[in-house]
Protein backbone atom coordinates (compact mmCIF):
# COMPACT_ATOMS: atom_id res chain seq x y z
CA UNK A 1 0.00 0.00 0.00
CA UNK A 2 1.04 3.33 -1.20
CA UNK A 3 1.72 5.98 1.89
CA UNK A 4 -0.98 8.05 -0.10
CA UNK A 5 -3.25 5.11 0.22
CA UNK A 6 -2.53 4.07 3.73
CA UNK A 7 -2.95 8.17 4.66
CA UNK A 8 -6.33 7.82 2.99
CA UNK A 9 -7.15 4.66 4.54
CA UNK A 10 -5.79 5.52 8.03
CA UNK A 11 -8.14 9.05 8.05
CA UNK A 12 -11.05 7.11 7.10
CA UNK A 13 -10.64 4.25 9.12
CA UNK A 14 -9.90 6.50 12.64
CA UNK A 15 -13.37 8.26 12.14
CA UNK A 16 -15.43 5.05 11.16
CA UNK A 17 -17.20 2.73 13.11
CA UNK A 18 -20.04 0.62 13.07
CA UNK A 19 -23.11 0.35 14.11
CA UNK A 20 -24.69 -0.50 17.72
CA UNK A 21 -27.08 -2.67 18.17
CA UNK A 22 -29.11 -3.36 21.17
CA UNK A 23 -32.77 -4.14 22.53
CA UNK A 24 -34.65 -5.70 25.43
CA UNK A 25 -35.67 -8.95 24.65
CA UNK A 26 -34.96 -12.34 25.83
CA UNK A 27 -31.91 -14.26 25.22
CA UNK A 28 -30.86 -17.60 23.61
CA UNK A 29 -27.86 -18.54 21.76
CA UNK A 30 -26.02 -22.10 21.06
CA UNK A 31 -23.17 -22.94 23.20
CA UNK A 32 -20.47 -24.14 21.73
CA UNK A 33 -18.16 -25.12 24.29
CA UNK A 34 -18.55 -24.35 27.71
CA UNK A 35 -17.12 -21.05 29.32
CA UNK A 36 -13.30 -20.43 30.37
CA UNK A 37 -13.34 -17.10 31.73
CA UNK A 38 -13.05 -15.43 28.68
CA UNK A 39 -8.69 -16.82 29.51
CA UNK A 40 -7.70 -19.08 26.38
CA UNK A 41 -4.26 -20.58 27.26
CA UNK A 42 -1.44 -19.58 24.53
CA UNK A 43 -1.66 -22.49 22.69
CA UNK A 44 -5.84 -22.61 22.06
CA UNK A 45 -8.12 -20.52 19.94
CA UNK A 46 -9.64 -16.80 20.62
CA UNK A 47 -12.46 -17.29 20.04
CA UNK A 48 -14.48 -13.72 18.83
CA UNK A 49 -17.54 -11.64 19.31
CA UNK A 50 -18.01 -8.62 17.04
CA UNK A 51 -20.48 -5.93 18.19
CA UNK A 52 -20.88 -3.18 15.42
CA UNK A 53 -20.00 -3.96 11.86
CA UNK A 54 -19.61 -0.83 10.26
CA UNK A 55 -16.53 0.06 8.47
CA UNK A 56 -14.20 0.37 11.62
CA UNK A 57 -15.57 -3.01 12.26
CA UNK A 58 -15.14 -5.03 9.24
CA UNK A 59 -11.08 -3.38 9.11
CA UNK A 60 -10.65 -4.17 13.34
CA UNK A 61 -12.45 -7.81 11.83
CA UNK A 62 -9.51 -8.40 9.05
CA UNK A 63 -7.03 -7.40 11.25
CA UNK A 64 -7.92 -9.27 14.27
CA UNK A 65 -7.76 -12.21 11.15
CA UNK A 66 -4.50 -11.76 10.78
CA UNK A 67 -3.53 -13.84 13.73
CA UNK A 68 -4.37 -17.26 13.21
CA UNK A 69 -5.38 -18.40 16.65
CA UNK A 70 -8.63 -16.09 16.10
CA UNK A 71 -12.19 -17.66 15.19
CA UNK A 72 -15.37 -15.16 14.56
CA UNK A 73 -18.08 -16.93 16.51
CA UNK A 74 -20.69 -14.09 16.46
CA UNK A 75 -21.47 -10.86 14.43
CA UNK A 76 -23.92 -8.36 16.18
CA UNK A 77 -25.27 -5.32 14.03
CA UNK A 78 -28.08 -3.83 13.91
CA UNK A 79 -27.85 -3.46 9.82
CA UNK A 80 -28.43 -6.44 8.05
CA UNK A 81 -26.24 -5.19 5.30
CA UNK A 82 -23.34 -4.73 7.63
CA UNK A 83 -24.07 -8.20 8.96
CA UNK A 84 -23.93 -9.80 5.50
CA UNK A 85 -20.30 -7.92 4.91
CA UNK A 86 -18.88 -9.08 8.10
CA UNK A 87 -20.04 -12.61 6.81
CA UNK A 88 -18.53 -11.88 3.70
CA UNK A 89 -15.20 -11.32 5.75
CA UNK A 90 -15.13 -14.59 7.92
CA UNK A 91 -15.98 -17.11 5.40
CA UNK A 92 -13.45 -15.75 3.09
CA UNK A 93 -10.37 -15.46 6.28
CA UNK A 94 -11.63 -18.35 7.92
CA UNK A 95 -13.96 -20.52 5.51
CA UNK A 96 -16.87 -20.14 7.86
CA UNK A 97 -20.12 -18.47 8.57
CA UNK A 98 -20.37 -16.82 11.97
CA UNK A 99 -23.69 -16.77 14.03
CA UNK A 100 -25.48 -13.31 13.58
CA UNK A 101 -27.57 -11.34 15.92
CA UNK A 102 -28.81 -7.67 16.09
CA UNK A 103 -29.31 -7.92 19.93
CA UNK A 104 -25.44 -7.58 21.43
CA UNK A 105 -26.94 -9.58 24.96
CA UNK A 106 -26.86 -12.58 22.84
CA UNK A 107 -22.94 -11.91 21.94
CA UNK A 108 -22.64 -11.81 25.98
CA UNK A 109 -24.51 -14.04 26.80
CA UNK A 110 -22.57 -17.19 24.47
CA UNK A 111 -19.85 -19.54 26.30
CA UNK A 112 -18.33 -19.77 23.27
CA UNK A 113 -17.14 -16.27 23.18
CA UNK A 114 -13.53 -15.09 25.44
CA UNK A 115 -13.22 -11.82 23.82
CA UNK A 116 -15.73 -8.99 22.56
CA UNK A 117 -14.58 -6.51 19.70
CA UNK A 118 -16.76 -2.92 20.41
CA UNK A 119 -16.32 -1.21 16.83
CA UNK A 120 -19.81 0.57 17.29
CA UNK A 121 -21.03 4.20 17.24
CA UNK A 122 -19.75 6.25 20.65
CA UNK A 123 -22.97 6.01 22.13
CA UNK A 124 -23.21 2.53 22.15
CA UNK A 125 -19.49 2.06 23.14
CA UNK A 126 -19.91 1.91 27.67
CA UNK A 127 -23.03 -0.75 28.16
CA UNK A 128 -20.98 -3.40 25.75
CA UNK A 129 -18.21 -2.93 27.28
CA UNK A 130 -19.25 -3.00 31.26
CA UNK A 131 -21.78 -5.38 30.44
CA UNK A 132 -19.00 -7.66 28.28
CA UNK A 133 -16.65 -7.23 31.66
CA UNK A 134 -19.78 -8.31 34.30
CA UNK A 135 -19.97 -11.86 31.68
CA UNK A 136 -16.39 -12.33 31.96
CA UNK A 137 -15.11 -11.55 28.48
CA UNK A 138 -12.26 -9.28 27.59
CA UNK A 139 -12.91 -6.50 25.16
CA UNK A 140 -10.96 -4.59 22.80
CA UNK A 141 -13.05 -1.18 22.21
CA UNK A 142 -12.79 1.43 19.60
CA UNK A 143 -11.44 4.88 20.25
CA UNK A 144 -12.91 7.49 22.01
CA UNK A 145 -13.39 4.99 25.17
CA UNK A 146 -16.75 6.27 25.55
CA UNK A 147 -19.47 9.63 25.05
CA UNK A 148 -18.77 10.68 28.34
CA UNK A 149 -16.06 10.94 30.77
CA UNK A 150 -18.48 9.42 33.72
CA UNK A 151 -18.69 6.30 30.99
CA UNK A 152 -15.31 5.88 30.52
CA UNK A 153 -15.12 6.07 34.35
CA UNK A 154 -17.59 2.80 34.57
CA UNK A 155 -16.03 1.12 32.41
CA UNK A 156 -13.05 1.40 33.72
CA UNK A 157 -14.57 0.54 37.19
CA UNK A 158 -16.58 -2.66 35.29
CA UNK A 159 -12.77 -4.21 34.00
CA UNK A 160 -10.78 -4.08 37.65
CA UNK A 161 -13.93 -5.45 39.71
CA UNK A 162 -14.21 -8.56 36.96
CA UNK A 163 -10.58 -8.51 36.28
CA UNK A 164 -10.93 -8.01 32.40
CA UNK A 165 -8.40 -7.31 30.07
CA UNK A 166 -9.99 -4.18 27.91
CA UNK A 167 -7.39 -2.22 24.82
CA UNK A 168 -9.00 1.06 23.73
CA UNK A 169 -8.68 0.60 19.76
CA UNK A 170 -6.33 4.14 19.04
CA UNK A 171 -3.27 1.84 17.65
CA UNK A 172 -1.07 4.66 17.55
CA UNK A 173 0.44 4.03 21.15
CA UNK A 174 1.54 0.43 19.46
CA UNK A 175 3.25 2.37 16.84
CA UNK A 176 6.92 1.98 16.68
CA UNK A 177 7.96 5.30 15.23
CA UNK A 178 5.88 7.56 17.79
CA UNK A 179 7.16 5.19 20.67
CA UNK A 180 10.12 6.19 20.18
CA UNK A 181 10.11 9.74 19.68
CA UNK A 182 7.93 10.10 22.92
CA UNK A 183 10.92 8.27 24.91
CA UNK A 184 13.35 10.29 23.55
CA UNK A 185 11.23 13.72 25.10
CA UNK A 186 10.73 11.58 28.46
CA UNK A 187 14.59 11.12 28.45
CA UNK A 188 14.74 15.27 28.69
CA UNK A 189 17.07 15.18 25.96
CA UNK A 190 14.49 17.91 24.24
CA UNK A 191 14.87 20.25 27.02
CA UNK A 192 11.93 21.24 29.42
CA UNK A 193 8.74 20.96 27.34
CA UNK A 194 6.82 23.91 27.77
CA UNK A 195 4.36 23.35 24.84
CA UNK A 196 2.78 20.08 23.26
CA UNK A 197 0.66 20.40 20.03
CA UNK A 198 -1.87 18.62 17.72
CA UNK A 199 -3.72 19.30 14.55
CA UNK A 200 -5.44 18.05 12.05
CA UNK A 201 -6.28 19.68 8.30
CA UNK A 202 -9.20 17.67 6.43
CA UNK A 203 -9.27 18.46 3.38
CA UNK A 204 -11.27 15.41 2.64
CA UNK A 205 -13.87 15.58 4.82
CA UNK A 206 -17.23 17.00 2.58
CA UNK A 207 -20.31 18.45 3.93
CA UNK A 208 -23.28 16.15 4.50
CA UNK A 209 -25.23 18.37 3.23
CA UNK A 210 -29.16 19.11 4.34
CA UNK A 211 -31.64 16.22 4.20
CA UNK A 212 -35.02 15.73 5.57
CA UNK A 213 -36.11 12.73 8.27
CA UNK A 214 -37.62 9.46 6.82
CA UNK A 215 -38.07 5.85 7.09
CA UNK A 216 -35.35 3.95 8.24
CA UNK A 217 -33.65 1.81 5.10
CA UNK A 218 -35.23 -1.70 5.19
CA UNK A 219 -33.42 -4.30 7.21
CA UNK A 220 -32.14 -1.77 10.13
CA UNK A 221 -33.85 -1.85 13.54
CA UNK A 222 -33.69 2.16 14.25
CA UNK A 223 -34.28 1.47 17.74
CA UNK A 224 -31.22 -0.26 18.44
CA UNK A 225 -29.42 1.81 16.61
CA UNK A 226 -30.37 4.65 19.11
CA UNK A 227 -30.59 2.73 22.20
CA UNK A 228 -29.67 4.97 25.39
CA UNK A 229 -29.65 8.02 22.68
CA UNK A 230 -32.48 10.68 22.99
CA UNK A 231 -35.41 9.60 20.86
CA UNK A 232 -35.56 11.34 17.53
CA UNK A 233 -36.64 10.41 13.84
CA UNK A 234 -34.43 8.65 11.46
CA UNK A 235 -32.42 11.22 9.61
CA UNK A 236 -29.57 9.78 6.90
CA UNK A 237 -27.19 12.29 8.17
CA UNK A 238 -27.48 11.37 11.66
CA UNK A 239 -26.34 8.10 10.74
CA UNK A 240 -23.85 5.63 10.00
CA UNK A 241 -20.69 7.19 9.47
CA UNK A 242 -22.00 10.75 10.10
CA UNK A 243 -23.09 9.96 13.47
CA UNK A 244 -20.06 11.77 14.75
CA UNK A 245 -20.94 15.03 13.91
CA UNK A 246 -23.93 15.05 16.64
CA UNK A 247 -23.75 15.53 20.58
CA UNK A 248 -26.36 12.73 21.25
CA UNK A 249 -23.97 10.06 19.66
CA UNK A 250 -20.46 11.48 19.66
CA UNK A 251 -18.35 14.78 19.87
CA UNK A 252 -17.29 15.59 16.67
CA UNK A 253 -13.45 15.71 15.76
CA UNK A 254 -12.42 16.30 18.48
CA UNK A 255 -13.03 13.11 20.05
CA UNK A 256 -11.98 11.03 16.49
CA UNK A 257 -9.38 12.45 15.08
CA UNK A 258 -8.80 14.52 18.98
CA UNK A 259 -8.54 11.02 20.64
CA UNK A 260 -5.76 9.98 18.55
CA UNK A 261 -3.51 12.87 18.42
CA UNK A 262 -3.86 13.59 22.37
CA UNK A 263 -2.69 9.89 22.76
CA UNK A 264 0.27 10.70 20.81
CA UNK A 265 1.09 13.50 22.48
CA UNK A 266 0.71 12.40 25.93
CA UNK A 267 2.77 9.48 25.28
CA UNK A 268 5.78 11.85 25.73
CA UNK A 269 4.30 13.60 28.84
CA UNK A 270 3.51 12.26 32.25
CA UNK A 271 0.75 10.76 33.77
CA UNK A 272 -1.02 13.95 35.07
CA UNK A 273 -4.55 15.21 34.34
CA UNK A 274 -4.90 18.64 33.11
CA UNK A 275 -5.89 21.36 35.51
CA UNK A 276 -8.45 23.07 33.13
CA UNK A 277 -9.72 23.82 28.89
CA UNK A 278 -10.83 26.64 27.46
CA UNK A 279 -12.31 25.85 23.74
CA UNK A 280 -13.20 28.19 20.79
CA UNK A 281 -14.97 27.47 16.92
CA UNK A 282 -17.34 27.21 15.27
CA UNK A 283 -19.41 25.98 12.11
CA UNK A 284 -17.34 28.40 9.54
CA UNK A 285 -16.62 25.93 7.06
CA UNK A 286 -19.52 23.56 6.66
CA UNK A 287 -23.09 24.47 5.20
CA UNK A 288 -24.75 21.22 6.52
CA UNK A 289 -26.98 18.92 9.15
CA UNK A 290 -23.93 18.79 11.09
CA UNK A 291 -24.04 20.15 14.76
CA UNK A 292 -19.74 19.78 15.78
CA UNK A 293 -17.33 22.69 15.10
CA UNK A 294 -15.65 21.83 11.89
CA UNK A 295 -13.13 24.39 13.50
CA UNK A 296 -11.98 24.32 16.67
CA UNK A 297 -8.97 25.46 19.00
CA UNK A 298 -8.59 24.32 22.67
CA UNK A 299 -6.02 24.82 25.31
CA UNK A 300 -5.03 23.10 28.41
CA UNK A 301 -3.39 24.13 31.32
CA UNK A 302 -1.35 21.37 32.77
CA UNK A 303 0.62 21.73 35.71
CA UNK A 304 4.04 21.80 33.78
CA UNK A 305 2.65 22.24 30.30
CA UNK A 306 0.22 24.00 27.90
CA UNK A 307 -1.20 21.55 25.49
CA UNK A 308 -3.28 23.07 21.98
CA UNK A 309 -5.42 20.91 19.96
CA UNK A 310 -6.77 22.53 16.91
CA UNK A 311 -8.46 21.01 13.94
CA UNK A 312 -10.65 22.21 10.81
CA UNK A 313 -12.72 20.94 7.79
CA UNK A 314 -12.00 21.86 4.44
CA UNK A 315 -8.29 22.16 4.49
CA UNK A 316 -5.08 19.91 3.90
CA UNK A 317 -2.29 23.00 4.57
CA UNK A 318 -2.02 21.95 8.07
CA UNK A 319 0.69 23.26 10.45
CA UNK A 320 4.30 22.59 9.67
CA UNK A 321 4.10 21.64 6.24
CA UNK A 322 1.71 18.72 7.45
CA UNK A 323 -2.19 18.09 6.95
CA UNK A 324 -1.78 16.72 10.80
CA UNK A 325 0.84 16.06 13.18
CA UNK A 326 2.01 16.66 16.81
CA UNK A 327 4.82 18.38 18.13
CA UNK A 328 6.61 18.42 21.62
CA UNK A 329 8.59 22.09 22.15
CA UNK A 330 11.16 22.16 24.48
CA UNK A 331 13.99 24.35 25.19
CA UNK A 332 16.85 22.42 23.48
CA UNK A 333 14.33 21.88 20.45
CA UNK A 334 11.31 20.72 18.69
CA UNK A 335 10.00 17.08 17.39
CA UNK A 336 7.54 16.88 15.15
CA UNK A 337 5.83 13.76 14.32
CA UNK A 338 3.12 11.99 11.93
CA UNK A 339 2.54 8.85 10.26
CA UNK A 340 5.19 9.53 7.49
CA UNK A 341 8.33 9.96 10.93
CA UNK A 342 9.27 12.65 12.76
CA UNK A 343 12.59 14.82 12.88
CA UNK A 344 14.05 17.21 15.42
CA UNK A 345 14.44 21.02 14.93
CA UNK A 346 17.11 22.33 17.01
CA UNK A 347 16.58 25.58 18.76
CA UNK A 348 19.46 28.18 17.62
CA UNK A 349 20.73 29.29 20.87
CA UNK A 350 21.23 25.59 21.93
CA UNK A 351 24.46 23.53 20.87
CA UNK A 352 23.20 19.92 23.25
CA UNK A 353 21.20 18.63 20.29
CA UNK A 354 21.65 17.68 17.01
CA UNK A 355 18.80 17.50 13.93
CA UNK A 356 17.21 14.49 12.67
CA UNK A 357 14.72 12.65 11.08
CA UNK A 358 13.35 9.14 11.35
CA UNK A 359 11.03 7.97 8.67
CA UNK A 360 7.90 6.25 9.66
CA UNK A 361 6.83 2.50 10.64
CA UNK A 362 4.05 1.75 8.87
CA UNK A 363 0.19 0.51 9.84
CA UNK A 364 0.07 -0.02 13.86
CA UNK A 365 -2.99 -1.62 14.58
CA UNK A 366 -1.99 -4.94 13.46
CA UNK A 367 0.80 -4.61 16.28
CA UNK A 368 -1.90 -3.15 18.61
CA UNK A 369 -4.41 -6.02 17.81
CA UNK A 370 -1.68 -8.56 18.56
CA UNK A 371 -0.59 -6.60 22.00
CA UNK A 372 -4.52 -7.12 23.16
CA UNK A 373 -4.27 -10.83 22.50
CA UNK A 374 -0.99 -11.33 24.21
CA UNK A 375 -2.45 -10.13 27.07
CA UNK A 376 -5.66 -12.16 26.88
CA UNK A 377 -3.40 -14.68 27.42
CA UNK A 378 -1.16 -13.78 29.93
CA UNK A 379 -3.47 -11.87 31.75
CA UNK A 380 -1.00 -8.74 31.72
CA UNK A 381 -1.86 -5.28 30.91
CA UNK A 382 -2.00 -4.11 27.57
CA UNK A 383 -0.17 -1.02 26.14
CA UNK A 384 -3.39 0.93 25.89
CA UNK A 385 -5.35 0.08 28.91
CA UNK A 386 -8.13 1.80 30.65
CA UNK A 387 -6.64 3.62 32.60
CA UNK A 388 -4.51 5.21 29.68
CA UNK A 389 -7.82 4.96 27.42
CA UNK A 390 -9.70 6.66 30.22
CA UNK A 391 -7.16 9.55 30.65
CA UNK A 392 -6.80 10.46 27.21
CA UNK A 393 -10.44 10.68 26.57
CA UNK A 394 -11.53 12.69 29.03
CA UNK A 395 -8.32 15.41 27.90
CA UNK A 396 -10.60 15.22 24.65
CA UNK A 397 -14.17 15.59 26.41
CA UNK A 398 -12.83 18.18 28.69
CA UNK A 399 -12.16 20.47 25.25
CA UNK A 400 -15.72 19.92 24.35
CA UNK A 401 -17.78 20.58 27.45
CA UNK A 402 -15.64 23.72 27.25
CA UNK A 403 -16.60 24.49 23.60
CA UNK A 404 -20.26 23.59 24.17
CA UNK A 405 -20.39 25.78 27.83
CA UNK A 406 -18.28 28.42 25.61
CA UNK A 407 -16.77 28.97 29.27
CA UNK A 408 -13.38 28.00 30.81
CA UNK A 409 -13.73 24.73 32.87
CA UNK A 410 -11.30 23.92 35.76
CA UNK A 411 -10.95 20.27 36.25
CA UNK A 412 -11.34 18.47 39.75
CA UNK A 413 -9.37 15.55 38.91
CA UNK A 414 -9.84 13.32 42.00
CA UNK A 415 -13.68 13.19 42.08
CA UNK A 416 -13.50 13.76 37.90
CA UNK A 417 -16.20 16.74 38.09
CA UNK A 418 -16.06 20.12 36.71
CA UNK A 419 -15.56 22.88 39.88
CA UNK A 420 -17.78 25.37 40.21
CA UNK A 421 -19.75 24.93 37.01
CA UNK A 422 -22.95 22.63 37.65
CA UNK A 423 -23.83 23.16 33.89
CA UNK A 424 -20.55 22.10 32.22
CA UNK A 425 -20.32 19.37 34.90
CA UNK A 426 -23.81 18.00 33.64
CA UNK A 427 -22.23 17.20 30.41
CA UNK A 428 -19.63 14.65 32.51
CA UNK A 429 -22.55 12.56 33.62
CA UNK A 430 -24.60 10.07 31.66
CA UNK A 431 -28.18 10.59 30.76
CA UNK A 432 -29.40 7.62 29.44
CA UNK A 433 -32.99 7.05 27.53
CA UNK A 434 -35.33 4.73 29.56
CA UNK A 435 -34.83 1.40 30.23
CA UNK A 436 -31.27 1.72 29.41
CA UNK A 437 -28.96 1.83 32.79
CA UNK A 438 -25.22 2.05 32.87
CA UNK A 439 -23.51 0.21 36.03
CA UNK A 440 -20.76 1.76 38.08
CA UNK A 441 -21.49 5.57 37.25
CA UNK A 442 -20.45 8.12 39.10
CA UNK A 443 -23.50 10.57 38.54
CA UNK A 444 -27.00 9.09 36.67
Amino acid sequence: MTMLSRRRFLARSAVSAGLAPIALGALSSPFVRSARAGEPASNEKVRLGLIGCGTMGQGDLNCFFLNQEVECAVICDVDDARLGEGVKICEKERGKRPDTTKEFRRVLDRKDVDVVLVATPDHWHALPTVMACQAGKDVYVEKPLAKTIDEGRAMLEAAKKHNRIVQMGSQWRSCPHMIEASEFVKSGKLGKVSLVRGWAYLDWLPSIGHKPDCAAPAGVDYDRWLGPAPKHAFNPNRFHFNFRWFWDYAGGLMTDWGVHLINMMLMGMGPEPPRSAFSSGGKFVLDDDSETPDSQVTVYEFPNYMLVWEHKAGLNNGLQGRSWGVEWSGTEGTIIMNDSGWEIITEKKQANLESARKKGSGDPRPAHVRNFLDCVKSRQQPVLNLDRGHHVSTVAHLGNIAYRTGRKVSWDSANEKVAGDHEADKLVGVNYRKPWKLPYTRRG
